[in-house]
């Protein structure tokens, strides 16, 4: 008998909330590791290749999960986007200007959670820059991503990060 069988669909979504805080504990038990031993910019160089590679394995995963095609488009990117692992902890949202896809984190759980233990922010633009453009280019490779605002560049301070996503020229 699988261990799952017998779940409820109440109990099986707490158990995704269970592994994606699991999962978010080890990122940040790992980085810490290294922050503590080797300082920031060491902790960062690893953070940001992990990403890179991570990144593109999620995406992957999920778009074949939702069935996209090869060039989905932001409508893909968005759909994406609501199934990534941290999606069940952070509170984001998503929408469109000016033919752009806008994703906003309304609340990230790991500055959270820093602030709470009085660390620093964690600086994550240049990991986010990574981290999001990687996974729209891995669900559309047309998806371009830029930056609004995250830390330590932060300019907007109603939320904790957001990226403009859209696609490149002649793209439709």
């Amino acid at each position: 008998m699988d261990a799952l069988d017998g779940f409820s669909r109440e109990q099986l979504l707490e158990l995704i909330d269970i592994y994606a805080k699991n999962w978010l504990a080890l990122d940040g038990v790992w980085f810490q590791s290294i922050e503590q031993a080797e300082g920031m910019d060491a902790a960062m160089f690893h953070d940001e290749r992990a990403w890179a590679r991570f990144t593109a394995i999620e995406a992957r995963r999920i778009k074949q999960f939702l069935g996209l095609d090869e060039h989905p488009g932001l409508g893909g990117l968005e759909k994406a986007l609501a199934l990534r692992f941290y999606g069940r902890l952070n509170q984001d949202e998503c929408a469109y200007e000016n033919g752009q896809l806008i994703y906003t984190m309304r609340k990230c759980r790991v500055q959270a959670a820093r602030e709470r233990k009085g660390m620093p922010f964690h600086p994550c633009k240049s990991v986010g820059i990574i981290e999001y453009a990687g996974f729209a280019r891995a669900i559309d490779g047309r998806i371009q991503c830029r930056c609004l605002s995250c830390y330590p560049d932060v300019t907007d301070g109603r939320c904790a990060c957001k990226w403009a996503f859209w696609l490149e020229d002649g793209a439709q």
